[in-house]
C-alpha cells in the first residue's frame, strides 16, 4: 500500500473530495487537514479507495475516509480498518451501514463540535444570551471600531494580534494553535479561507478566519483578539455572522479538546447542535 505525509501538493487531490463530503464535521476540510498535520502525523494511504491516517489526541491511530462510507465496498472497508485502532471523525449520520455484531462505536465530549446558527449569533436573542448583548454594546459605545475584510493588506495587523493573543495566554506556542493559525494566515489565499479584521480605537483588535464547509456551514478555525478590549469577541463573531451570505445557515466553532476554558466560552453562547464525532471499531 502507498503512503504519502500530507503535504500542500496534495491540495489538488483533497480539496474537492472533502468539498464533495456533505457533512458539518470541521475536519473533513483540506485546510483542517493540512493545517494541524503535524498534530495529527497525517499520512495518505493509496488503495482501493484513499484514506487518510492520524492520531487522535490521546494517542490512537484512526483512519478518516475521503468519500462516505456507503460508498466504499464493505470487504475493502473491514480489511483498511485492520490499518489503525478505528474509523474516525464519522458522522452519526453515517452509522448505519454498521452492525453491533461485528462493529463497536464510542464517542468522546471534547471531540464534539459545537455548531451555532448564524441568526443567533447575529443577534444574541433572549435572556440567556443578554451578557453577549450587553459586551456588544459595551464594546461598540467604549470604542471606536471598524470591521474589515481579512486580506493580505491586513495580514501584518492579524499576525500582531496572534502574537499578542499568544504572548497573553502565558501557555507555550507548541501547546496552543499558534503555529497552525500563523500558518493559515501566511497561505490564506493558496488554502482558500476568508475572514475578518477588527479594530477598536485605530488600533488590531481581533481576527476570525475560516471557510465554507458546506451549502449551509461556515467553519471558523481560528478567532484571536486581544484581553484589552472587552466584548472583542462578541463583536467579532456578530459582526462576522451580519455579513456572511444568506446561503449560510450555521456557523462551526470546532471542538474545545476537552479543555475547560474552550468548553467553558463555547458553552455560553448555547449551541445549537453538539455534533458527535464517533470511533468506529470493528470487533
Amino acid at each position: 500500500m502507498k503512503k504519502e505525509k500530507l503535504s500542500i501538493e496534495h491540495k489538488e487531490l483533497l480539496y474537492e473530495k472533502m468539498r464533495s463530503i456533505d457533512t458539518q464535521l470541521s475536519e473533513y476540510s483540506f485546510a483542517n487537514l493540512y493545517l494541524f498535520r503535524k498534530a495529527h502525523d497525517y499520512e495518505l494511504l493509496f488503495g482501493e479507495e484513499l484514506f487518510i491516517r492520524g492520531k487522535t489526541y490521546d494517542g490512537h491511530t484512526y483512519l478518516m475516509p475521503t468519500v462516505s462510507l456507503d460508498m466504499i465496498d464493505s470487504g475493502y472497508l473491514r480489511t483498511i480498518m485492520e490499518q489503525a485502532d478505528f474509523l474516525f471523525p464519522i458522522p452519526e449520520e453515517w452509522l448505519k451501514i454498521f452492525d453491533g455484531k461485528d462493529f463497536s462505536m464510542s464517542s468522546k465530549p471534547g471531540d464534539m463540535d459545537y455548531v451555532y446558527t448564524v441568526a443567533k449569533m447575529s443577534s444574541y436573542p433572549g435572556r440567556n444570551l443578554h451578557k453577549k448583548r450587553n459586551l456588544f454594546k459595551q464594546f461598540i459605545s467604549g470604542y471606536s471600531h471598524d470591521a474589515r475584510p481579512l486580506t493580505k493588506d491586513f495580514l501584518d495587523d492579524a499576525m500582531f494580534v496572534l502574537d499578542e493573543w499568544h504572548t497573553e495566554s502565558g501557555i507555550d506556542a507548541e501547546d496552543t494553535d499558534y503555529y497552525p493559525c500563523l500558518e493559515a494566515l501566511k497561505l490564506y489565499e493558496e488554502l482558500i479561507l476568508c475572514g475578518g479584521i477588527y479594530y477598536a480605537d485605530s488600533e488590531p483588535a481581533g481576527f476570525i478566519l475560516g471557510e465554507e464547509l458546506n451549502e449551509e456551514t461556515f467553519v471558523l478555525h481560528f478567532a484571536k483578539a486581544r484581553k484589552k478590549f472587552k466584548g472583542i469577541y462578541q463583536y467579532m463573531y456578530n459582526q462576522f455572522a451580519k455579513i456572511l451570505p444568506p446561503k449560510y445557515r450555521y456557523l462551526n466553532f470546532e471542538q474545545d479538546l476537552d479543555k475547560a476554558p474552550l468548553r467553558i466560552a463555547k458553552s455560553s453562547y448555547l449551541p445549537d447542535a453538539m455534533l458527535k464525532k464517533v470511533r468506529v471499531r470493528l470487533k
